[in-house]
């Protein structure tokens, strides 16, 4: 065991070495003849116990002592003196914060005793500074993953339900029933925007591991080396940056779940560490050569053909068929259209109450535009439309077809999808008006002459029909 350090301070030599003899055999020995000495020494290295004579040339041993403590306040500070000076003790005391006042002559043994003690006392001092730290620091980390649990419960409460009730999610739905609760790896397969996330969280959060963490990667947004030390850790020095030691989400989401999101974007060596969390459930930090255990229920995602990929040799065939043990396919919006008013709702309540807005809903025309359109980006362009429309609502209103975007505007072949069953000439006309008024205005950015040379009206005509359906070309521009 390293001996601590003593510091002994004494402008006569003769008991600088007769102290040094003393306590060499149990510390290391520093000894300075004057407090500026001294001083210097307690800047450069940390001593467990000081003892100072009181009467010394330059600096006295209160002075000395004082400034000892604000360099290092955790050392035990003993004063000795061969004069009976109460005025010095009680400022010692006071403004050094002495440990022990010995007076001269002291026996050694006592000496050596109350400098054990010292050391002993400094010792205590330091272990429960090192218990106050490291319950501060699991305070923070118990406080944090709480915040981190409440924020992810908020969320999925925020999410609700997954909506669907047409026939393929129906099936899905059954599927998850019979996953949830057990530690089988899930990989969910799909277009992008069709609520892999969404459908990895409703799994989590409805399972035996709900009350722990639920952790989400894109493996496709950052660099391979980031991605292995994000996911699995690091240890001091692994890489350039590399300061210190750092737990992978794997490690923090112990005995919870980690959803993998384009699990086909990662590297071979990548692969090779994720194909060892599920053949052993153990990780590898980069840079060390140990391994920790973890339990983390894994569910991966991706839009791509991980068995085409698999054949052409840019995916492991082995890690595949260890992803795949379970596998979910959620079909595009395009194929589950009975969901779309339902999805609608949801999403006009959602903005509603963020925004901070009351919409009483979409009239006729823009729902039917909306549940007959076609969605590339799935349920998460729809999300997005939803919430442009009610940003650019009016509170207390119903939303119509003239603040629909243009790309869906463009998806209106003929009257009939403007405004299904609407049997009154005179509104139908107006309706289809409106609607192509609209549609050149966005195409021509509010330019009122080349929208009217589009519709094949006079300038003159078209702002007669802009005053009498009260659009504002300004609005248009871009």
């Amino acid at each position: 065991m390293e001996k601590e350090t003593i510091l002994i301070v004494d402008d006569q030599t003769e008991i600088l070495r007769t102290l040094q003899r003393l306590f060499r055999e149990d510390f290391e020995v520093l000894t300075a003849e004057s407090g500026p000495k001294a001083l210097k020494l307690v800047k450069t290295q940390p001593i467990c116990v000081i003892i100072s004579d009181q009467r010394m040339p330059e600096m006295d041993g209160v002075t000395f002592l004082s400034e000892a403590r604000k360099l290092q306040p955790d050392a035990v500070r003993i004063l000795i003196t061969g004069y009976a000076d109460i005025e010095a003790t009680i400022e010692a005391v006071n403004r050094a914060g002495i440990f022990q006042y010995i007076s001269k002559p002291f026996e050694p043994d006592d000496l050596k005793q109350i400098v054990k003690n010292a050391a002993e006392r400094y010792r205590l001092e330091i272990q429960n500074k090192q218990l106050q730290a490291e319950l501060l620091e699991a305070n923070r980390k118990l406080a944090s993953e709480k915040e981190e649990l409440q924020k992810q419960v908020e969320k999925q409460l925020d999410l609700g339900n997954m909506i669907g009730q047409s026939p393929k999610m129906l099936r899905i739905f059954k599927m998850v029933r019979k996953v949830m609760d057990t530690p089988t790896t899930v990989l969910i397969l799909g277009e992008t925007g069709t609520g892999k996330e969404m459908l990895a969280r409703l799994i989590h959060f409805n399972s035996n591991r709900k009350d722990k963490m639920f952790v989400a990667q894109n493996c496709g947004a950052i660099p391979d080396t980031l991605l292995q030390s994000e996911l699995f850790g690091h240890v001091k020095g692994a890489f350039t940056g590399a300061d210190k030691d750092k737990k992978g989400l794997f490690e923090l989401a112990d005995k919870g779940t980690i959803f993998l999101d384009e699990i086909g974007d990662t590297s071979p060596s990548f692969q090779l560490g994720l194909l060892r969390v599920l053949q052993e459930g153990e990780i590898k930090p980069l840079g060390s050569n140990q391994t920790k255990k973890v339990d983390v229920r894994v569910i991966a995602a991706t839009n791509r053909d991980l068995q085409k990929d698999v054949q052409e040799k840019r995916f492991r065939e082995d890690l595949y068929y260890r992803l795949s043990v379970f596998p979910i396919e959620l079909p595009s919006l395009d194929e589950r259209r009975e969901d779309i008013p339902d999805l609608i709702d949801f999403f006009l309540k959602k903005y509603s109450r963020r925004i901070g807005k009351r919409i009483l809903g979409l009239d006729k025309e823009t729902m039917h535009i909306l549940t007959h359109a076609r969605y590339p980006g799935n349920i998460r362009e729809l999300e997005n439309e939803i919430e442009r429309l009610v940003t650019l609502a009016d509170d207390n209103s119903r939303i119509d077809a003239s603040l629909l975007s243009k790309k869906f505007l463009e998806q209106v072949t003929d009257e009939n999808e403007i405004y299904p069953g609407e049997n009154n000439l005179k509104r139908a006309v107006e309706k289809l008006e409106r609607a192509m008024i609209h549609r050149a205005l966005q195409q021509t950015g509010g330019n009122v002459l080349r929208a009217a040379e589009q519709l094949g009206v006079s300038r003159v005509g078209l702002h007669k029909m802009l005053k009498r359906y009260q659009i504002i070309p300004q609005d248009f521009k871009i």
